[in-house]
């Protein structure tokens, strides 16, 4: 089978030039993601500083076909496993974490249109996806005095009509359409497709945080939004149903262990070529110094397990995409949570030593590796690991299986 994804070559001195390559596709596809030199990391630190949206990147990395790498292959996907998705998360956030998780509800998206869209909403959007565009979200409802103000999604006789506002609509301003969840008149989850320009939408880029800068996680307004049936389903299903909340979790543990890498290959290098610690006398230089190269080894010892981690949840979550019974979503969700936690530290770990194990020249602006702290500060608060700890040992203790939600 021949899939539509562009030439890798786009990437060379792009987005994920200074990655790895990875084997995206079954039956012969393949995207390849080359290393190239540091121009695409002191991309993502200017981009940082000085808050320059990745728009460019974004068109890069789908216009290549990544994002259509979790569409099933009867739609002209790839359909790669999800430890492939996971890996893929890793490597574009090692290059800039921000960008990783612009595509994380896109992935979402991706699903659950896929398993509980109809055939028309199938072939429409599917087909749109494979043609290059992009979703985006706007899930999270806003406070308004004080208290959560669900958006209503009304079925009404010029269609479903959406008033609201969400926050945290990460993707939403790079968005072709915009995905918001709400609630219907029988008070289940329901989610509208919205296309960029419907009017009575709009985005506001009033995101302040001081990590992940330039993931644009506004806030999206809904003002008398009318939408036809093809841009509304049961969102509710695909919890239900299906792994959803797995599968929207796999993509933030790829996202914390690229960020943990990009703060190993950071130290390492700093290291070996620009580490100089005032040491006392006659102490040894960093890169030779045995409590330096015994920590070292250390955040590679357990990046490497959260990587090994990350792998099993992967394929528990294949298992259950496959075959969604109730043992097989909830092992899929205690797979991916168990995974989050390792992820998380590590990323909070490594970009913490690289300080340490690096010295005071390491704090200066121009390397710019506060960006790995930053990042990893503000996106380990997504869905907080303590809540995962407690699901695992309630199902090791009490055989409690955990419900799918969308954070777990």
């Amino acid at each position: 089978m021949k899939l539509p994804f562009r030439s890798a070559a786009i990437l060379g001195a792009g987005l994920m030039g200074r990655l790895m390559a990875v084997t995206l596709a079954r039956a012969g596809c393949r995207v390849d993601l080359h290393e190239a030199g540091s121009a695409e990391a002191e991309g993502a630190a200017a981009r940082d500083s000085q808050r320059l949206l990745p728009e460019r990147e974004l068109d890069q990395v789908s216009g290549a076909g990544l994002w259509a790498m979790n569409l099933p292959r009867a739609h002209g996907g790839a359909a790669v496993s999800y430890a492939t998705v996971a890996r893929v998360f890793a490597l574009l956030s090692a290059a800039d974490a921000s960008i990783g998780q612009i595509q994380q509800n896109h992935n979402s998206a991706v699903f659950w249109l896929s398993t509980i869209g109809t055939e028309a909403q199938k072939a429409f959007f599917l087909g749109e996806i494979l043609r290059g565009c992009r979703f985006g979200n706007a899930n999270v409802d806003a406070l308004r005095d004080g208290a959560v103000q669900p958006l209503l999604i009304e079925r009404t006789p010029r269609g479903w009509l959406l008033r609201g506002e969400k926050i945290y609509a990460t993707g939403a301003l790079f968005a072709h359409y915009v995905s918001a969840i709400g609630l219907n008149a029988a008070g289940e989850k329901t989610v509208a497709i919205i296309p960029a320009g419907t009017p009575g939408l709009a985005i506001e880029d009033d995101w302040q945080s001081f990590g992940q800068r330039t993931t644009a996680s506004g806030r999206v307004q809904l003002d008398d939004v009318l939408l036809p049936d093809l841009c509304v389903l049961p969102i509710h299903r695909a919890y239900s149903e299906q792994p959803m909340g797995a599968v929207s979790q796999i993509s933030h543990v790829g996202i914390d262990l690229g960020i943990a890498q990009a703060a190993l290959d950071d130290t390492v290098r700093f290291l070996r070529e620009q580490a100089s610690i005032a040491q006392p006398a006659g102490a040894p230089r960093a890169i030779v110094d045995a409590l330096v190269i015994a920590q070292v080894g250390e955040i590679q010892i357990r990046l490497h397990a959260a990587e090994a981690m990350t792998q099993r949840a992967g394929l528990a979550l294949d298992e259950a995409v496959a075959r969604p019974d109730r043992e097989r979503r909830a092992a899929a969700s205690l797979a991916v949570a168990e995974a989050k936690v390792l992820t998380s530290e590590i990323a909070l770990h490594a970009s913490s030593k690289l300080f340490e194990l690096c010295g005071t020249r390491s704090a200066q602006a121009p390397h710019a590796f506060d960006r790995h702290w930053r990042n990893a500060r503000v996106h380990t608060l997504h869905d907080p690991v303590r809540h995962k700890f407690t699901v695992v040992g309630d199902h090791l203790l009490n055989g409690i299986l955990p419900e799918s939600a969308g954070a777990l």
